[in-house]
C-alpha cells in the first residue's frame, strides 16, 4: 500500500466515480460525494464544469499528477498530427509508471510511481527512476533481478480485476513487458469512460 492510499479513494469519492475499477472503493459502497452535505451535491454542472471534472478524472487516474506537467502533456499533444485527444492518451499511456501498472508488476498506479523512484525497473537493460519517462515502440521494460521475488510484485500480478491491454507483450514469468505500439482511446482499459475531448475543450478556452 502507497502514502496515498488515502487520497485516491478520496479522488473516487470527488468524482462518484471508481476510477481504477478498485474493489476496496468506497464509491462501491455510497456513490455520492464526501462530507456531510455529500448527499445534496446533485446541481446541473455548466459546461466549464464538465470539462473541469474530465480533466480533473483524467490527471486523477495517472497519479495525480501535477497541472503544470499535465499542461505540458496537453501542449505536446496538440502539436502533433492528427487528433489532439487521442494524442494525449497516447503521451499519457507511454508514461513509464502507466506501463509498469499496466504490465501489472504493482497493484496500483501510485505504487507504480514509487516502485520507479525507489530504483526497481530497468527499460533496455538501463535502471531509470523517472516515472515520467516517455517509452518508444519496441523498448522492453523488466523488474530488477533483486526485485522480482518481492511479495507486492508476486501479489499484483495475480490480481484479477484487470487484464493487461494487447500493446504490451507481458512475460509474468520473467516480469518483462514490451512496449508494442502506441494505444488509441478504443485500446485503453480504462475502467471508466474518460472523456480526452473534453480536456481539450477545456484548454482551448
Amino acid at each position: 500500500m502507497t502514502k496515498r492510499s488515502e487520497a485516491k479513494y478520496k479522488l473516487d469519492r470527488r468524482m462518484g466515480q471508481n476510477i481504477w475499477g478498485r474493489p476496496k472503493s468506497p464509491v462501491n459502497r455510497r456513490e455520492y460525494g464526501p462530507g456531510q452535505h455529500g448527499q445534496r451535491r446533485k446541481g446541473k454542472l455548466s459546461d466549464f464544469g464538465v470539462q473541469l471534472r474530465a480533466k480533473q478524472k483524467l490527471k486523477g487516474y495517472y497519479a495525480n499528477i501535477s497541472e503544470r506537467q499535465f499542461h505540458g502533456i496537453y501542449v505536446e499533444a496538440s502539436r502533433l498530427k492528427g487528433d489532439t485527444g487521442e494524442n494525449l492518451i497516447g503521451l499519457l499511456e507511454r508514461r513509464l509508471d502507466a506501463v509498469v501498472y499496466r504490465a501489472k508488476f504493482v497493484s496500483t498506479i501510485f505504487a507504480a510511481r514509487q516502485f520507479i523512484n525507489h530504483g526497481h525497473i530497468k527499460v533496455n537493460g538501463r535502471k531509470v527512476n523517472i516515472s515520467s519517462y516517455q517509452l518508444k515502440v519496441g523498448d522492453v521494460i523488466e523488474v530488477k533481478e533483486a526485485s522480482k521475488q518481492l511479495a507486492h510484485v508476486l501479489e499484483a500480478s495475480q490480481l484479477p480485476e484487470r487484464d493487461t491491454p494487447d500493446y504490451l507483450e507481458v512475460d509474468h514469468g520473467k516480469m518483462t513487458a514490451k512496449y508494442i505500439r502506441i494505444p488509441a482511446l478504443s485500446d485503453v482499459p480504462f475502467p471508466v469512460q474518460m472523456e480526452p475531448h473534453l480536456v481539450v475543450e477545456f484548454y482551448s478556452r
